[in-house]
């Protein structure tokens, strides 16, 4: 008898949890999603953020969810483009000079969900990582900032589009 109480427990536990998975996502109605390639249409170019931004959003939702990721007519579709790469100062030193810059980038992104038209949207994202206006920004710097961008903007697209946060 006592067996059945200590069992009662975690058979609920487990039937609870059913529905969600532990990235926070719900039941997903599809099977395949696709990743467009994002174009880079901001005034500043920088050459190759539009391929390693496409591959961290296949990336992420591949490791996040069992949907199968394919090249064409997938049940979930992303698309869009980089529509922002700017550099702006942020603080000043005291002889007028910047102390630190900050990198915003923005995407706009356009997802659809053939199976349930109400989650379609289409959606600016946006980021920013602040560095020292010492530092250039190019090599490991640059690719830091960019981890750093890329997997904020990469996480609220998936949170939007499947986990509905």
């Amino acid at each position: 008898m006592k067996k059945i109480f200590l069992l009662l427990p975690v058979l609920f536990l487990f039937s609870g949890c059913s529905v969600y998975n532990f990235t926070g996502t719900g039941k997903i109605d599809a099977d395949t999603f696709q990743v467009n390639y994002f174009q880079n249409n901001a005034e500043i170019i920088e050459p190759g953020i539009e391929r390693t931004f496409t591959l961290e959003l296949q990336d992420l939702i591949q490791n996040q969810t069992n949907l199968s990721l394919t090249n064409s007519n997938g049940d979930l579709l992303y698309e869009g483009e980089i529509t922002d790469y700017r550099i702006t100062p942020m603080t000043a030193t005291a002889n007028q000079r910047a102390a630190q810059n900050r990198l915003t980038i923005s995407v706009m992104v356009r997802f659809t969900n053939k199976k349930k038209e109400d989650d379609n949207f289409e959606k600016r994202f946006s980021f920013f990582y602040d560095y020292d206006a010492n530092v250039q920004l190019v090599g490991a710097p640059l690719t830091t900032a960019l981890d750093v961008i890329f997997e904020r903007i990469t996480q609220d697209i998936f949170n939007d589009s499947l986990a509905k946060w």
